[in-house]
This record gives structure tokens, C-alpha cells and sequence, in this order.
């Protein structure tokens, strides 16, 4: 094959066509093997029909905290079949990533394909890795999604199966089936089938209890602010990701139909006037950078009960969340951490929302143990940390 480049072309048509001749180099590298490779087929979360390698040794995650995920059905080694992952995790949860990378020292041994957005995603590297499957996240965010098709077709030409899974947009239909095409892709149906097992257990208990209110109940409603902390200003919220799991739990969120799509910003002078019962502000601190970010709430692996407290504390102090109700009287303002909108485990979130929302209905719920039981029996790190907190 020859590659001929013009000295004045483009910058970005260089890299497409690199990116083409790097495709075709790894098709050609790679078809021999696949041809003496048996597959069969998936069905992603797109709807689409993937063909797999029966015996997958080689992936690549679109985004690093799809680590959990995989941890799930690679308890003794989460990194043997990992030849790539995006750098996200240890950027927006170092305190969380650092956990992994103690029982798995090789992780970060991981080339990295991207940081932490999908625009840093590089489909060249990615190729070059060889990788059999590369699983990416439906809706992106911090690693190329469905709408990606430039990168899909990359990946595809290069003999790349691309598969797709869901935590964060749809993440109360989508957990169970993305667990179930993992379970499918890495032959572990079995471990798909108990994890979905309990998760769906749990949901239940929420969902049943909920039914069983009054016809017409108002719920409670609630101002959850976005990634408090993130800027000074307020009051950035949220109708979709956390926000999802907040209505599975039974509220009422200002929010909805006030700002468009999945995240936006409310007037204070709004939230002043309508005093919600609630305040619940999503965490995104940890200890390390306690002093460094003191508006953020410190929730996470590396959190204490005293630090989650003390920073929620501090948050609610600001202007336009202190003239708030909700934070003025015990028991009305709360934090929960922030990662659960993209985390298998988001159903320890429903149930957390659920007794700070129903306090009598779900009076003996115990969303700790809940979390605790999913560490023990579905993960290979001890569970740490706060994960929630009130005043």
C-alpha cells in the first residue's frame, strides 16, 4: 500500500487518511486470525446485532469507570483483559480509581486512549492496541457514544467489535441489559444473572412500597443541584442522570420542565420563592481536594462521616442555597455522591432518595447494607468511604 500525503494538506485530512491507512493495516493484520476464530452474536444497546469472538481476551472501555462494571465478572483480575481504557476514572474519581489501582497494581500499566472527554478519544491508538471488542458508553460523555460514527466506523473497519452499554441515560431499563450483554460477551451469563437478580430485588423494594401510597400523594419536592461546588454560581440541577433515580424514588423535582434537556440552571430567586421541601446536592469532592475545593461535598471512597458532614455544611452557607428552608431545619438538606448517575450500583441511590423522601414508608430500608452486600458478593475492592450525608 502506498500513502501519499501533499505537503500543504490539511492538518485534519492528514489524520483522516492516517487514520484510514491504520484501519486497513489492522484489518489486514487481523483477519487471518478472526478468520480461525469462532463468534457469535450479541444484541448492544443500541438495538444492533454485534458479532464476537466466543473467547474475548482483548478490550478496550470507552470510559474508565466502566471498571465496576467489570469488576462484576473479573473479580481476580479486572486488568488481564484490558489492552485500553479512557483516563476519566482517575480524573473525575481519583479517590475511587485509587482503590482499584491498589488491588490491581497493572492498571496503570492500561495505555491510555483519551482523558476524560470524548472529543480526546483517539481512534489511531485505540486501533494500534489491537483490541478484539471495544465496549463504549450509549450516551458518551467522557468516551465516544452512539452518535460517534466517524470513530464506530474506524473501529469497525479495523476489525474492532463495538458494542455498547448503558448506565447513565436510561440506567433503571438499561443496568440489567447492559449487564446481561457483558455477562453474554465475556461468558458470564451466570454472574450477569445474580447480579441482576439483586439489583432487580432491591429496585422491587422501592417500587412496591411506592405503589401502595394513596391515589393522588403529592411527592415531596426536592432542588437537586448539580456538581456542587463545580462553579460559584447557582444553581445548576438536573432532570436526567441523578435525576432519573431521584423520580424512581418518588419526588417531585422543580427542575422538570423548567430547563431544557438533561441539565441546566434555575433562577434562585425561583427556588426562593418556591421552597422546596428538600435539598439534595450531588458530590464530586474528596478529601484530597477538601482544601483545595472547599464549596465541593466530599463524598466517596476516601470520605469520612465528619468531612461529608462538614463540607455539605459549608455548601449550604452559600448565597441563594441559605435562604432555603430546607437547609434552615434538621433532617431537610442531604448529599449523595455523584458518580451513582453512571454506576451499576444506582440502585443503592434509588434507595437512598426513597428514605429521605418517605422516611416512615421506607422506615426500615437500609441502603448501606444494601451497598455493602453488592461490594461483598459483586466486587473484587472492599467497600469505603461515604456515600451519602445529611444536616
Amino acid at each position: 500500500m502506498t500513502l501519499t500525503l501533499s505537503r500543504w494538506q490539511p492538518a485534519q485530512a492528514v489524520r483522516r487518511v492516517l487514520a484510514t491507512f491504520l484501519c486497513a493495516l489492522a484489518a489486514a493484520a487481523t483477519a487471518p486470525a478472526q478468520a480461525q476464530t469462532t463468534t457469535h452474536t450479541v444484541t448492544d444497546l443500541t438495538g444492533r446485532s454485534v458479532t464476537v469472538p466466543t473467547k474475548v481476551d482483548r478490550i478496550l472501555l470507552g470510559e474508565g469507570r466502566l471498571l465496576p462494571a467489570l469488576g462484576v465478572f473479573e473479580r481476580d483480575d479486572v486488568a488481564r483483559r484490558l489492552v485500553g481504557m479512557m483516563g476519566d476514572y482517575e480524573t473525575l474519581d481519583a479517590a475511587g480509581y485509587a482503590q482499584w489501582r491498589s488491588r490491581f497494581p497493572l492498571l496503570d500499566k492500561v495505555p491510555r486512549v483519551g482523558r476524560n472527554n470524548a472529543g480526546s478519544f483517539s481512534d489511531e491508538q485505540a486501533i494500534a492496541l489491537r483490541p478484539q471488542v471495544a465496549v463504549l458508553g450509549l450516551a458518551g460523555g467522557h468516551g465516544p457514544s452512539k452518535n460517534d460514527r466517524e470513530t464506530l466506523a474506524r473501529l469497525e473497519t479495523a476489525g474492532v467489535a463495538v458494542v455498547f452499554v448503558d448506565f447513565r441515560h436510561d440506567p433503571l431499563k438499561n443496568t440489567p441489559r447492559s449487564m446481561e450483554l457483558l455477562g453474554a460477551l465475556l461468558g458470564k451469563r451466570k454472574e450477569a444473572q445474580a447480579f441482576n437478580t439483586y439489583w432487580r430485588t432491591q429496585l422491587e423494594r422501592v417500587e412496591s412500597r411506592l405503589r401502595t401510597l394513596p391515589a393522588g400523594t403529592r411527592h415531596p419536592a426536592v432542588f437537586l443541584e448539580n456538581r456542587v461546588g463545580l462553579s460559584d454560581e447557582c444553581c445548576a440541577t438536573m432532570v436526567g442522570l441523578v435525576g432519573v433515580l431521584l423520580d424512581a424514588a418518588g419526588a417531585d423535582n422543580v427542575a422538570r420542565g423548567r430547563i431544557p434537556g438533561e441539565h441546566g440552571t434555575l433562577n434562585p430567586e425561583f427556588l426562593i420563592a418556591t421552597q422546596p421541601r428538600l435539598y439534595i446536592g450531588t458530590g464530586i469532592g474528596s478529601m484530597a481536594t477538601a482544601e483545595k475545593s472547599p464549596l465541593r461535598i466530599v463524598l466517596g471512597a476516601d470520605a469520612t462521616p465528619e468531612a461529608a458532614r462538614a463540607s455539605l455544611l459549608r455548601t449550604t452557607q452559600r448565597r441563594g442555597i441559605a435562604q432555603l428552608q430546607a437547609v434552615q431545619q434538621p433532617g431537610r438538606a442531604h448529599a449523595i455522591w455523584h458518580h451513582y448517575y453512571n454506576s451499576p450500583f444506582n440502585v443503592v441511590a434509588v434507595q437512598v432518595f426513597a428514605k429521605w423522601l418517605h422516611p416512615e414508608l421506607f422506615a426500615d430500608l437500609d441502603p448501606r447494607a444494601t451497598l455493602q452486600t453488592m461490594f461483598t458478593q459483586f466486587q473484587p475492592i472492599p467497600l469505603t468511604g461515604v456515600y451519602w450525608t445529611s444536616l
